[in-house]
């Protein structure tokens, strides 16, 4: 199953100018969450930046477009500097994936807002497909990174919520949870495990986001 929609030239570039977008306010996110509870780890190394350049991972970006999964450079973060670790370590956690949900919502807002003020032509439809793309990856970085499977952020809230002896378990093992999740995203098993919660979940909240910003613009 893929989830990246380009197999048009034209989907390829939304795709790949809605990707850089999307990896860098996520990781934009983590760095400055992870700053205003007092880790400076991040912004020490560049990172607390919307700067591409900064953000992206050549490599990472190169398998979105062969394997239909990859990665930008993780943001460092030390928890030694946190006044409450276990909040704000969640708090961290949830910043880049709901950057994704609110990029996803700026992009519900212009494309109805295109809509109300009459907007027609070529750039009317350029534009319509490129938000679609923009909309529908935000939507699936929300949906993905939430996963909780390591090395995830959804895997990170639950390390933070779990009581300190299974905390260490959980890290303990997290090396099999990666290997686990590889298998599940690269191989045959993702069919039957993973993307069948993606076919139902992602249609569904792009649906319910789409009656939402509807109601104010009737």
């Amino acid at each position: 199953m893929s989830l990246f929609p380009y197999n048009t030239l034209e989907k390829f570039v939304f795709a790949a100018l809605t990707l850089v977008v999307a990896f860098s306010v996520h990781e934009f996110a983590h760095a400055y969450t992870a700053w205003k509870f007092g880790d400076n780890t991040a912004k020490n190394q560049g990172r607390l930046t919307l700067n591409p350049v900064k953000h992206i991972d050549p490599i990472g970006a190169i398998m979105i477009f062969v394997v239909g999964f990859g990665w930008a450079r993780p943001v460092p973060v030390n928890r030694f500097f946190f006044k409450n670790p276990r909040l704000a370590g969640i708090l961290v956690s949830v910043a880049g994936p709901v950057s994704n949900f609110l990029l996803a919502s700026l992009g519900f807002l212009i494309f109805f807002s295109l809509g109300r003020f009459g907007v027609e032509g070529a750039f009317s439809d350029t534009m319509l497909e490129f938000l679609n793309t923009f909309i529908w990856l935000n939507l699936v970085l929300f949906v993905f990174n939430l996963m909780p499977l390591p090395p995830l952020d959804g895997y990170r809230i639950i390390e933070d919520l779990a009581p300190g002896d299974l905390r260490a378990k959980m890290t303990q093992y997290e090396n099999y949870g990666s290997l686990i999740f590889l298998i599940l995203v690269l191989t045959p098993l993702g069919e039957y495990t993973i993307w069948p919660i993606f076919r139902v979940i992602l249609p569904a909240l792009a649906d319910g986001m789409y009656e939402f910003f509807l109601s104010f613009f009737i």
